[in-house]
């Protein structure tokens, strides 16, 4: 389990190597996202709070890069933050997020992306609930959520 330590550790000294990786030009990217999409994961805009589709979504499943499709977070460990974003306490698995200081808007703060493509994410804080203490606070037009199939 990743504790704050590892999530400094990790922003200071290099992040896991990723299973692969995604590189594409721009104009790839444009042509493959909406414009909020491209905006946020592209250009690490951020939603407004409280206006992702994935806020309210607790439905059993997968949250997925809407870039590169890769595995970022299980629904098992999402959790209601009251922050208006998407939270999740734990990454799907320890290289699956790249972690990286971010000093913008005059707070320091750690800036969470996909591992596999830099796609923007949005961010990780040492306030949520145990046993890890992490929240992950991450923009809803940056996932797809692949939910679990029920068997009738």
């Amino acid at each position: 389990m990743l504790t704050w330590k590892d999530i400094i550790n990790f922003s200071v000294n290099g992040n896991p190597k990723p299973d692969r990786r995604v590189e594409k030009p721009e104009a790839e990217w444009k042509a493959q996202l909406t414009p909020e999409q491209f905006r946020i994961t592209r250009e690490k805009g951020t939603e407004r709070p409280h206006s992702g589709a994935l806020c309210t979504a607790y439905e059993a499943g997968q949250y997925n890069c809407v870039c590169c499709d890769t595995p970022l977070f299980d629904s098992t460990i999402k959790f209601n933050s009251g922050t208006g974003w998407p939270s999740f306490t734990q990454p799907i698995k320890e290289n699956a997020i790249k972690y990286e200081k971010d000093s913008s808007f005059g707070m320091v703060r750690v800036e969470v992306m996909c591992n596999t493509c830099d796609a923007h994410l949005g961010h990780v804080f040492p306030d949520g609930p145990e046993p890890s203490g992490l929240r992950y606070c991450i923009n809803s037009e940056s996932m797809t959520l692949k939910k679990e199939k029920v068997n009738d």
